[in-house]
């Protein structure tokens, strides 16, 4: 099996792309620490920055569009189809419960 490096760059420049917007979300809240996130972004850990902003999120009552462009990393990172084969919840599960609850508000 050979691997399309320029799709997998293409996906990746995406799911970065959805993690930063929704993490300028949160740049402006104050007593939020960005850092580790930052540091998982700058290291190509898309997964940890992705948990990170679900949890940093989760007490927030934040916009539609954070919890869409987290969504949107996580089709992309196809967490949703892992999901369903763990039994524990996960972000991906939480996110898709905020994005539900965004959605009903606006």
């Amino acid at each position: 099996m050979t691997v399309d490096r320029e799709a997998l760059q293409a996906s990746w420049n995406q799911t970065y792309g959805h993690l930063d917007a929704a993490r300028a979300h949160l740049m402006s809240l104050p007593d939020i620490d960005l850092s580790p996130t930052l540091e998982f972004l700058e290291h190509n850990e898309l997964g940890l920055a992705f948990d990170s902003l679900v949890d940093l999120g989760d007490d927030l009552d934040l916009p539609l569009a954070y919890w869409h462009h987290l969504d949107q990393a996580a089709r992309e990172m196809r967490l949703y189809t892992d999901a369903r084969h763990k039994p524990h919840l996960t972000a991906a599960d939480l996110c898709c419960r905020h994005l539900a609850a965004a959605s009903e508000k606006e």
